[in-house]
Formats: C-alpha cells, sequence, structure tokens
C-alpha cells in the first residue's frame, strides 16, 4: 500500500516517493534464571527506529538534498487516504541521502533517517 511521508510541523511532503521502508527494532538483554536450564533467555531493552525513502528527482534543485545531512526533522507517517487517523510522528535525524545518476535513466535518490526519541502515534487530543 501507500505511505505518505511529511517533514516538519508544516506537513510538507516528500516529493517523488517511490518507495519507504520503516524499521523498530529493540535490544534483547539476556538475563539469567535458575529455571530456565542451558536455553538463554531474555527481556526486552531499549527500542529505536528508522525510515528509508527512495525518491525520483523532480528538478535539479533535489541535489541540494546532499547538503541537508546531519539535519532533525519531525517525520509524520500515514497511509493513504488523507483521513487515515493511524498516523506516526517522531525526531528523526537525516543520517544519509544518496543521489543516483545513471546515463540514460531517471535520476534517483535515497534518504536515510535515524529515529530520536520515540515514534508514536500522532495525538488527537
Amino acid at each position: 500500500g501507500e505511505m505518505v511521508m511529511e517533514l516538519g510541523n508544516g506537513g510538507t511532503p516528500i516529493a517523488g516517493v517511490k518507495s519507504n521502508d520503516i524499521n523498530t527494532d529493540a535490544d534483547l538483554i539476556e538475563v539469567a534464571s535458575s529455571t530456565s536450564g542451558k536455553w538463554r533467555q531474555y527481556i526486552a531493552g531499549r527500542s529505536d527506529w528508522s525510515v528509508n525513502v527512495s525518491w525520483l528527482m523532480l528538478s535539479d534543485a533535489d541535489m541540494l538534498e546532499l547538503l541537508n545531512v546531519g539535519t532533525t526533522y519531525t517525520l509524520k507517517i500515514g497511509g493513504r487516504p488523507a483521513a487515515n487517523t493511524n498516523v506516526l510522528t517522531g525526531q528523526a535525524i537525516l543520517k544519509s541521502c544518496k543521489v543516483t545518476a545513471t546515463n540514460g535513466n531517471l535520476c534517483t535518490g535515497s534518504f536515510q533517517f535515524k529515529g530520536s526519541g520515540a515514534l508514536a502515534p500522532v495525538s488527537t487530543e
């Protein structure tokens, strides 16, 4: 399905998005238990999240995105249609930006965002 990804509090959609990958991950902490015998046992630790976005360059100005690494953005991630109420938001740092320019093909790019803090549902209160 399609997803809408927006940057900033103004809700500016990321233009030319081809695909999004959203990943969440939890650390596992091994614990000792007198009842587990030879089997390892774990508890959940801290969580983190990241987002990878593939996009089409729509103009030469998109090349300037390469300069935005290290910038913190507010990401808003939701499905279509726009009325979708299952929207997530969080602060993320643009970890990397890549542009691929192949002769005879459309120029493409990718963003890799690393979450900084919680990824949480948008509050409707």
